[in-house]
């Protein structure tokens, strides 16, 4: 039996504010996301870690669902 692919659920994330006069933690999550401009979107998989990080950040970030 072949096992069925699961689908990934993934959440879009965009940078909509700059890291700058951040504290380092925050600007260091960002960086971990793969943000590097404000405007930038990247998907990233629905799961605990990056909730977590989301929550770290989520004054400088906006979130969707891919």
């Amino acid at each position: 039996m072949a096992a069925k692919k699961a689908e990934t659920k993934t959440l879009k994330i965009t940078l909509v504010k700059s890291t700058i006069g951040q504290i380092p933690k925050a600007k260091a999550t960002i960086e971990a996301m793969g943000l590097r401009k404000i405007g930038q979107t990247v998907e990233l998989p629905d799961n605990d870690a990056t909730k977590g990080q989301i929550q770290k950040v989520r004054h400088m970030v906006k979130v969707e669902e891919a």
